[in-house]
């Protein structure tokens, strides 16, 4: 295991003693607002593992229901004791050690919860990994990660079955969402008015089980005892992978500690409590859907909603019947919400927090959630490397279209890419983070650890790769990704500075900007847009609107008119798909959308 050094590289070189770098200005602005919000300098951080905070919970909420999930209730006593079950499965049957890698396969259900703190019930090191993964890409998530067992949802086994016995793999234990549902079955999900797939309706008496693998009822009926539980603060919890724009993905290494930073501080910042409600439908295998509805809830004692799928009528039924008043949403997701016929007749008045970030939220979302219900869209910042938590607006002043402030004990930073300098107030530069949730670096890369942190002031930094500005107030603004700027005729153009203002447009669903090869520019602007039902708008007068409302060399000078978006698993906009599909285009024929020079 490869742990990074904050030494400066040839490449990265910190400031000499002579150029000593200063915490900003912004510091005590960032303290003052934080005091006029309510909220604390310093938040206090258990010092125990995150398998703790479910224990917890168990034994002061034992008959409450953790887990919501198509007409069934998991209680607070029945999860923990299928965790102790489970954990003494992996330790005496799987001969998983201290620091072993267990991989979780699966879309969300109350499985995937019991397997993630099982894994760390038995000391062992959770591998969430995406359920649209393929074989190759799995053998290296497998083989990278020294991964000696998993857990596998039954409509994933084909995936990665091949792999035992060829890579470290040895021993798959096997769950189908339809053994979760209530006694019932599929009519307690018909009756909660929810739809039932053929996927939902497959039990592990439907699957043929390879001869390594085990169903998920019959490991439990084994009731193994595991051995105390000894992992601290410290030791390692977990390997979320990081897609990366370029080469293979890399494992963040994340301590208990880390993880348990980040969870607590959103926490306390957004005020949730043992009462809260929280609907998860975010993919748990990413760290916003794990972060934000399962470790929080599962901190305070609250209780989670749990959706398999993104469905839009599903969610408005689950929020008026449980009464959720916790909501993570990407702006796609609240952009499907709305658009759905009748969601204004739907009782949502139990949300009191509706939170996401990732992209630019179009104005009609933020007007709808303020005139009918009172709410802002409190928008925030994170990534996989700070295990999904940094930044965040305050809940009684957001500003629109902003990160909010840096959190508890962060210390953000706004630098030249290029010198390493502080940039002034309200100028662009690229975030650099000393936070306790940073990683501790990434697994078996000391080449992208060293090129990942550098030391200022005698501090271990991250740099993000994100380039944003900072007002006077300490309110931090994403410009774009480092690596996703368009360079067109020596102009600096940061895509989500362009997509914010598209959505300003009335007919505009969603948007999304790449660059597009240009003969004489090197790149120029190019936006892909969805128009709302019954728009008439065309190419030709959507590039003229641009023209009229932003610079001109930021104002797209190619509209693409599609039908759907491209999205990824946490349903953020899939502008890496985007952008490879018009380089492959731009090599092999020239353009034919309508375009303006």
């Amino acid at each position: 295991m490869h742990v990074p050094s904050a030494t400066p590289t040839a490449s990265h070189p910190c400031p000499t003693p002579g150029d000593v770098i200063e915490r900003p200005t912004g510091a005590l602005a960032i303290d003052a607002a934080r005091a006029r919000c309510g909220l604390p300098r310093v938040a206090h951080i258990p010092e125990t593992s995150l398998f703790r905070n479910l224990e917890t919970s168990a034994q002061r909420y034992p008959a409450k229901t953790a887990i919501h999930f198509q007409g069934s209730a998991v209680s607070y006593s029945r999860l923990l004791g299928e965790v102790e079950a489970m954990a003494g499965y992996l330790q005496r049957e799987c001969n998983v050690v201290p620091g072993d890698r267990v991989i979780v396969f699966s879309q969300n259900c109350p499985q995937f919860i019991a397997a993630y703190f099982a894994i760390l019930r038995a000391d062992a090191v959770f591998v969430p990994v995406n359920a649209m993964l393929l074989r190759d890409e799995l053998e290296h998530i497998v083989n990278d990660s020294g991964a000696v067992a998993a857990f596998v949802a039954s409509e994933l086994l084909d995936r990665i079955a091949p792999l035992v016995g060829t890579t470290p793999l040895r021993k798959l234990v096997v769950h189908a969402y339809g053994d979760a549902l209530g006694p019932e079955g599929v009519k307690g999900v018909e009756d909660e008015g929810l739809p039932a797939p053929d996927w939902l309706r497959t039990q592990m008496a439907d699957v043929r089980l390879p001869d390594a693998a085990i169903a998920w009822n019959a490991a439990l009926a084994q009731a193994c005892v595991p051995e105390p539980h000894r992992a601290g603060p410290d030791d390692l919890s977990m390997l979320p992978y990081t897609s990366g724009t370029t080469g293979k993905p890399k494992a963040c290494m994340h301590t208990h500690r880390t993880v348990m930073t980040s969870c607590v501080g959103s926490s306390l910042w957004r005020r949730t409590n043992p009462s809260s409600v929280y609907l998860a439908v975010a993919p748990l295998f990413h760290l916003l859907g794990l972060q934000n509805n399962v470790n929080s809830a599962i901190f305070w004692g609250g209780t989670i909603v749990l959706m398999p799928r993104w469905d839009r009528e599903a969610a408005a039924t689950l929020i008026e019947r449980h009464r959720v008043t916790f909501w993570a949403a990407l702006p796609a997701m609240l952009v499907d919400f709305f658009a759905q016929p009748g969601i204004e007749h739907r009782d949502l008045s139990s949300l009191s927090i509706v939170t996401g970030g990732g992209a630019a939220t179009p104005q009609h979302v933020n007007d709808i959630l303020k005139s009918r219900y009172g709410l802002d869209y409190v928008e925030g910042y994170g990534l996989t490397e700070s295990a999904n938590f940094l930044c965040a607006n305050p809940l009684y002043k957001p500003k629109k279209g902003c990160l909010g402030l840096p959190t508890f004990g962060v210390d953000l930073r706004i630098i030249d890419p290029d010198s390493l300098r502080p940039v002034a107030p309200g100028e662009a530069g690229e975030i650099v983070v000393h936070a306790a949730q940073i990683m501790l670096g990434y697994w078996n890369h000391p080449r992208a650890n060293a090129e990942s942190f550098i030391a200022i002031d005698g501090k271990r930094f991250f740099r993000t790769g994100d380039i944003a500005s900072m007002d006077e107030e300490g309110y931090v603004f994403m410009r774009d990704r480092l690596k996703r700027m368009i360079n067109a005729s020596g102009f600096k153009v940061w895509p989500a500075e362009v997509e914010a203002a598209l959505h300003e447009h009335p007919s505009i669903l969603e948007a999304c900007v790449i660059a597009a090869p240009d003969t004489r520019r090197g790149e120029t602007v190019k936006a892909v847009v969805t128009l709302r039902r019954g728009s008439t708008e065309d190419s030709a007068s959507l590039l003229a609107w641009c023209r009229e409302h932003m610079a001109t060399y930021k104002a797209p000078r190619i509209v693409q008119i599609v039908s759907a978006l491209p999205k990824n698993a946490t349903g953020k906009i899939a502008w890496r798909e985007l952008q490879e599909q018009e380089a492959l285009a731009g090599s092999a024929a020239p353009q034919k959308t309508a375009a303006t020079h």
